[in-house]
């Protein structure tokens, strides 16, 4: 490797999608490293989308404390309002049940008092806005690829494709599940494929919606239908390879009809309004997060079932956690410090870990087609129903407002002033 430039950062991360972005705009409103001191480094960044253009296929459904992080970033308020729409309701209901009745599971943001389950956010625009904020925030951006990464005593080096040589306090892999940095690092990943594609697209329904996210759990996968703030729905259908592909193969008048079938005809009848899209499920986790001076966050580090929304979540909250730990380094001059990135990667692993059991094990139970499983199943879901209390406590884990959460998350007035 060449010697490396002059130019220093405190940060180097590869990556610049919204978690990338967002860690580079964190350590600035942290407060953690100074504009300029922080480098996003990616083989392309994003484009802004036309004004009129449709929602993007990508869509998110971002909790409380995801909304809290992505405010202090600068993110949040510069979203345009047309591309975020407040959820107020939730129903999951088992294929033996039904979404008003026996074998269901309904949630209401009026129930817990607060204003809504969260918001589904357009993915283009999201990723969008996360780069601009960290424009605005002085992150400096470099478009290249990553060629190799050396570890120091004292710092981190990586050069880039086109030959530059960075050096650095810490490298942060946010480079997705395929990362290149968790290779270079030589980090293996254990997991399975789901032998299952996600399919996704956006839906009219004859029905309204009624700002509710439904989630139908059928033995094949589960069928969640997002509201949108246009009255359409976006779908994320997750079905077994062979059937994936029958779907896939259908025009577009018998895919809604197959839709409608899956949905139990809960919203109407069905009508795709955008071309059908997929991408195929696994579970994957690094089997470490941290190395000397270098860390993993969001997929690079741990991908999960889509079956609950929670990815994106998963990663912000990485990216909170490593920021509240780099708070306690003392200055940028110490955050390569490894006692400091394995309390980032002791924290976040278990979380992350139980939190892809869970959805896996949710996978597996909600697939299986044993008579005596679907019975349990139902009066599960029914018994749920029935708790106000227990209800509460899943609905505030799920918005981020309880569980291990870092502190300055809890409340919007933790962030420091400016």
């Amino acid at each position: 490797m060449s010697a490396p430039s002059s130019r220093d950062f405190d940060v180097v991360i590869v990556g610049a999608g919204v978690l990338g972005a967002s860690m580079a705009s964190l350590l600035v409103a942290r407060k953690l490293s100074a504009p300029g001191r922080v480098a996003i480094v990616a083989e392309r960044f994003a484009t802004a989308a036309s004004a009129d253009a449709d929602w993007d296929l990508r869509v998110f459904a971002l909790s409380r404390a995801s909304e809290r992080l992505l405010k202090g970033c600068g993110v949040w308020d510069s979203l345009p309002a047309q591309r975020v729409f407040a959820y107020e309701r939730m129903c999951v209901w088992d294929a033996s049940g039904e979404p008003q009745g026996k074998g269901s599971l309904r949630f209401d943001c009026a129930e817990i008092g607060e204003p809504n389950l969260g918001f589904i956010v357009d993915g283009r625009a999201l990723q969008w806005q996360c780069l601009q904020a960290a424009r605005t925030a002085g992150v400096v951006l470099l478009e290249a690829g990553l060629a190799a990464i050396v570890a120091t005593d004292s710092d981190i080096s990586v050069r880039l494709s086109d030959g530059r040589a960075l050096r650095s306090q810490l490298l942060i892999g946010a480079d997705g599940q395929e990362s290149k940095t968790r290779a270079l690092l030589g980090i293996e990943t254990a997991g399975h494929a789901y032998h299952q594609d996600a399919l996704v697209a956006h839906v009219r329904t004859a029905k309204s919606h009624c700002n509710t996210a439904w989630q139908r759990f059928l033995r094949p996968g589960p069928l969640a239908f997002l509201p949108l703030p246009d009255g359409r729905s976006s779908i994320v259908w997750s079905a077994a390879l062979p059937e994936a592909a029958r779907l896939r193969a259908l025009d577009g008048e018998a895919f809604g009809a197959a839709l409608t079938a899956a949905s139990g005809g809960s919203l109407g009848d069905c009508e795709l309004s955008t071309p059908l899209a997929g991408f195929a499920l696994k579970l994957q986790y690094a089997l470490e997060y941290a190395r000397p001076r270098a860390v993993l966050l969001g997929d690079a580090a741990h991908v999960v079932h889509p079956l609950a929304g929670q990815g994106l979540n998963l990663g912000l909250m990485d990216c909170a956690a490593l920021a509240d730990v780099l708070g306690q380094a003392g200055g940028g001059a110490f955050f390569g410090e490894h006692r400091l990135l394995r309390r980032y990667e002791r924290w976040r692993r278990s979380e992350n870990l139980l939190a892809a059991g869970a959805l896996d094990g949710l996978e597996r139970l909600f697939s299986n087609a044993d008579p005596i499983s679907r019975g349990l199943r139902a009066a599960g879901l029914s018994a749920v129903d029935k708790l106000p209390f227990v209800k509460r406590r899943l609905a505030q884990r799920a918005l981020g407002l309880n569980g291990d959460v870092p502190e300055f998350l809890k409340a919007d007035r933790a962030w420091p002033h400016k």
